[in-house]
C-alpha cells in the first residue's frame, strides 16, 4: 500500500444528555452504572501521502496524566504532532473537534502548529450561531486567532489527492473526504458512516439532524465503497475501523483492511 493509514484510538466513552464524555473501560466499568447513556468509540485517523501527513478529525482532545492522548498516539505511529500538515474536519461536534486545540494547564493552544485546518464555512457559522452543547466555541476562538483555518464552500478539491463533498444528514454542513494516490482510494465518512455495521442494516438514528437522509447516504456510500474498492475509515467503530466493503447479492460484508 502506497498510502499509509493509522487509526489513532482515543478510547471508549459514555455520553448522556449533558453531552459530557466520560471514559468507559468495559473491563472495569458497568453499563448499568451509567443509565440513559450512549457508548461510543473514538478514533481519528492519520493518512501519509507523498506530500502530506493528514489528520482526519481530531477526537475529544482527551488528556491522560496531563498529556494529550492524540499527540501520544501520533508519536506512537512514528510521527510528531509538528509533522501534521493538513487537518480535515468532517464537522465540529465536540467529539470530533476537541483535539483541534491543546489544553496546557488550562490554557488552550492550537494542537498542530504547522497544519492548515480545512472546515466547511457553513459548519463554522452554525457552530457559532446554534446554541448547542455539541459545539464548544472556546475551541474555535483559539483556532480563529491562529490564522490556520482554510474555509471550504460546497464540494471540491483541496489538491490533486484530496476531494470533499457536503453530505448534510448528520449536521447541515457535514462533509466527507476521499484521498487518492497511485490508484488507491481512502474514504472518510465520519458520522455519515461512523461504524461498519451501519452499512449492513437500515435504521434512522436519533443523533442525526436528518435521520432519513443520513440512512440514505449510508446506502449510497456503501455501494460506492464496494464498487470502487475504497479503503473506508470508520471513526466510531468498535472493530474493523479500517476496512473494505463488499457486496454479494443483497448482502454487505465488511473485511478488515491490513494493508
Amino acid at each position: 500500500m502506497v498510502l499509509k493509514v493509522t487509526a489513532l484510538h482515543e478510547g471508549s466513552y459514555s455520553v448522556d444528555v449533558s453531552k459530557k464524555f466520560i471514559p468507559f473501560n468495559p473491563l472495569v466499568d458497568k453499563v448499568s452504572d451509567r443509565p440513559a447513556s450512549l457508548f461510543i468509540f473514538i478514533q481519528p485517523f492519520l493518512v501519509k501521502t507523498k506530500e502530506d501527513l493528514i489528520l482526519l478529525d481530531t477526537g475529544l482532545g482527551y488528556n491522560s496524566e496531563g498529556k494529550s492522548v492524540l499527540h501520544q498516539n501520533i508519536k506512537d505511529a512514528g510521527y510528531n504532532p509538528e509533522d501534521v500538515t493538513k487537518v480535515l474536519m468532517s464537522h465540529l461536534h465536540y467529539d470530533h473537534s476537541g483535539g483541534m486545540v491543546l489544553d496546557n494547564n488550562g490554557k488552550l493552544d492550537v494542537s498542530f502548529v504547522n497544519a492548515e485546518y480545512y472546515i466547511q464555512r457553513g459548519e463554522w457559522e452554525t457552530a457559532y450561531s446554534k446554541n448547542s452543547t455539541s459545539y464548544k466555541t472556546e475551541i474555535f476562538d483559539v483556532l480563529q486567532r491562529s490564522g490556520q483555518i482554510h474555509f471550504l464552500d460546497g464540494d471540491g478539491k483541496i489538491n490533486d489527492q484530496i476531494s470533499y463533498e457536503i453530505t448534510g444528514g448528520h449536521t447541515q454542513f457535514h462533509q466527507v473526504f476521499l484521498i487518492e494516490e497511485d490508484g488507491e482510494k481512502i474514504f472518510f465518512g465520519a458520522d455519515i458512516v461512523p461504524e461498519p455495521e451501519q452499512l449492513q442494516r437500515k435504521f434512522i438514528a436519533k443523533y442525526d439532524l436528518d435521520g432519513k437522509k443520513a440512512m440514505e447516504l449510508r446506502i449510497k456510500y456503501g455501494e460506492l465503497a464496494s464498487d470502487n474498492k475504497w479503503i473506508c475509515l470508520f471513526y466510531h467503530a468498535k472493530a474493523k475501523s479500517i476496512a473494505k466493503v463488499m457486496r454479494k447479492d443483497d448482502a454487505i460484508y465488511i473485511e478488515e483492511f491490513t494493508g
